[in-house]
């Protein structure tokens, strides 16, 4: 990270009425000394926090008042059997409640107007007669949400696309054939995607109509309440991708000139339009969105019992320049002044201490590719309050390697990824198995996927190295990359094919929005190995706790050999990347004593060679190497045809 430069309220004058302010801006700045230079922006933006935190208790009674918004505002049924309806309209002439129910007559039930741009309707029971407008009845809750995870194992998934069926799949399809996969491959966590509810379904989730309704394509509300107490029954926590950063242009089914006005919800203007996403911005200094979003948010926290938050789209929220041809060098000036949307910062400050008060096991996790500093620090320290921000740089970092050559600024760009922010990282996500781009898999194997993945075939030397490269990519990535790890639903056994949502440019074709499990179930496939390797992984990092423990040594990463060597969490991690050299009394160093082979990408199970003999334990010696105190040589153990292998040695008590 580069220095900043000298700032005229960096002053320690400055500084000492930050700290008086900032509960525990100390902490954040003993950890960061770089950052002292902009304790008044931490001081300004915890004060801001505050300040309307303040306001909200003087005003509405509180902020769990006014979390509340989802039980006043809307349509509800009343003790009496009438409806009560309440909306914010400030632009609005007049307001009308119509739909099937009254033969979408725009006219017979009138709001009135009330202060502050609302307005309500009152609809009196109908004696001896039907409701007016039915609804189902609740599911009861069944199982407890489960205890933050000491490590977080999430499993990215898309209920539409669960069934290798091309057919929109649906939360029953999911809660039976997906949630005891997840549970079986090691996975402690899922990010539900696309589940608010958005028209456009090639949209991925990521136009949203309506915010306070789950996406009906899939099932009924019931259904989806199931799907997550059954989760929490298998001890999954859930988390909701949850789209605040933007909303759909739609002006029918959506927010978008809700009340008449373009500056209802959003900006008005060209501020309001995001340019590369096509869709409307939020005005988060308005009392009433800040009243609808934090709603909201507690809404699903409560009425389907959602674990937490992936926040989409922080960049573009932090910024008025959304990220737009933003390099983010890393220099501390790109991070403060007036770029930065502190509006927008201090709901997310809002919404995080919500979430965290209403249910402290909750996980807060920001799609931040800026690297924006104390995003994850608590708010006392004048941080975002997030718990986790995705770590975006290590899939482009790989496509960057073309996953053939590691350099040195790979494992140390990783290893500076996670200094002072707890990152998720991954070596792909669905940004990576969208059509137009590619997939791990598929960048090291490609068009061979469809011929040379039978066990009744030799190896090629593409499906070979693909395989064992895939595996080992994998690895390194959740053992090194932060202290969470992410998976795309499929992404685990390599799946063969892209993903595209049916559009006008397929001919509305559901081949590819699916995920093709049957083949990695198919014994005579080689995407087996893979998937048995990802579990495997998964399980060990659940007994030995790597991902919670503190960040790597790496001992080793020698460019001409393609050697990697770290120690985390009581264990040796040893990666030979090299593409055709296989080393014997190889020296790693090591603070450890005595080991045994606990994982190897070599092995038979998972489509390797067995050039390791996991009967041995190995011994340290105290010769020092690499600025260890001691090292072991490390063998194979038989001839075979050379490969990049890779091995995990972990400490064994005697």
């Amino acid at each position: 990270m580069a220095a900043p430069a000298a700032r005229a309220d960096g002053s320690d004058a400055a500084l000492a009425a930050a700290l008086a302010d900032v509960p525990d801006l100390g902490r954040l700045l003993e950890v960061d000394p770089y950052l002292k230079p902009y304790a008044p922006d931490f001081q300004r933006r915890y004060n801001r926090f505050s300040q309307t935190l303040d306001n909200i208790g003087k005003n509405e009674g509180g902020i769990d008042k006014f979390s509340r918004g989802y039980e006043s505002f809307g349509v509800h049924r009343c003790a009496d059997g009438g409806l009560y309806c309440k909306e914010w309209a400030p632009g609005a002439e007049g307001v009308f409640l119509t739909g099937d129910f009254n033969d979408w007559n725009p006219f017979s039930y009138p709001y009135k107007k009330l202060d502050y741009g609302k307005w309500d309707l009152y609809i009196p029971p109908k004696p001896n007669k039907s409701l007016l407008v039915p609804h189902g009845s609740k599911l009861k809750f069944k199982h407890s949400r489960p205890k933050k995870p000491r490590s977080l194992r999430i499993y990215e998934s898309h209920v539409g696309i669960s069934s290798h069926e091309g057919k929109i799949a649906s939360y029953k399809h999911f809660t039976c054939n997906v949630l005891p996969r997840i549970k079986g491959l090691g996975y402690n966590c899922i990010q539900m995607m696309a589940i608010m509810e958005h028209a456009y379904y090639a949209s991925f989730g990521y136009q949203i109509t309506s915010f306070f309704a789950a996406s009906s394509r899939y099932g009924t509300p019931e259904e989806l309440k199931e799907l997550v107490d059954t989760a929490h029954s298998m001890g999954i926590t859930v988390l909701l991708d949850v789209v605040h950063s933007h909303a759909s242009k739609n002006s029918e089914d959506g927010l978008n000139m809700f009340d008449g006005t373009d500056s209802c919800y959003f900006h008005s203007g060209p501020r309001g339009t995001h340019d590369l996403w096509d869709s409307r911005l939020f005005i988060y200094s308005s009392w009433e969105v800040l009243r609808f979003l934090l709603s909201n948010i507690r809404w699903w926290l409560e009425e389907y019992g959602f674990d937490g938050f992936r926040f989409d789209g922080v960049t573009s929220m932090l910024y008025h320049h959304h990220g737009i041809g933003a390099s983010f060098s890393g220099d501390y000036h790109e991070y403060f002044g007036l770029q930065v949307d502190e509006d927008a910062l201090t709901y997310l400050m809002l919404a995080n201490h919500l979430v965290h008060t209403l249910y402290p096991d909750s996980i807060t996790i920001a799609e931040d590719v800026s690297g924006m500093p104390a995003l994850c620090s608590p708010i006392s320290q004048g941080g975002g309050g997030f718990d986790y921000r995705l770590a975006m740089a290590i899939p482009d970092k790989w496509i960057q390697v073309r996953l053939y050559v590691i350099k040195e600024d790979c494992t140390h760009g990783a290893k500076m990824l996670t200094a002072t922010l707890k990152c998720i990282a991954y070596a792909e996500s669905h940004d990576q198995a969208l059509v137009g781009d590619k997939s791990l898999a598929f960048w090291l194997m490609d068009a061979e996927m469809y011929t040379n993945m039978s066990v009744l075939t030799p190896f090629t030397p593409v499906i070979d190295r693909g395989i064992q490269l895939h595996k080992m990519i994998r690895l390194i990535t959740h053992a090194l990359g932060g202290e969470g790890y992410l998976n795309f639903m499929g992404n685990e056994f390599g799946h063969p094919e892209w993903l595209d949502f049916p559009r006008k440019g397929n001919n509305e074709s559901y081949h590819y929005a699916r995920r093709q499990f049957h083949l990695t179930d198919d014994d005579l496939l080689r995407y087996k190995f893979l998937n048995n390797f990802d579990r495997d992984m998964n399980k060990l990092e659940e007994r030995c706790g790597w991902l919670s423990a503190p960040q790597a040594f790496v001992s080793e990463k020698h460019e001409g050999n393609k050697v990697i060597a770290f120690e985390r969490a009581a264990l040796l991690f040893i990666f030979n990347f090299h593409p055709s050299k296989s080393y014997t009394n190889y020296r790693v160093g090591t603070t450890l004593r005595t080991f045994k082979i606990v994982l190897d990408s070599d092995a038979a199970e998972y489509g390797g060679h067995q050039r390791l003999d996991h009967n041995t334990d190995f011994f340290s010696e105290p010769y020092e190497h690499n600025e260890r105190p001691s090292s072991l040589l490390v063998s194979k153990n038989r001839c075979a045809k050379d490969s990049g292998i890779s091995g995990i040695f972990s400490q064994l008590w005697k």
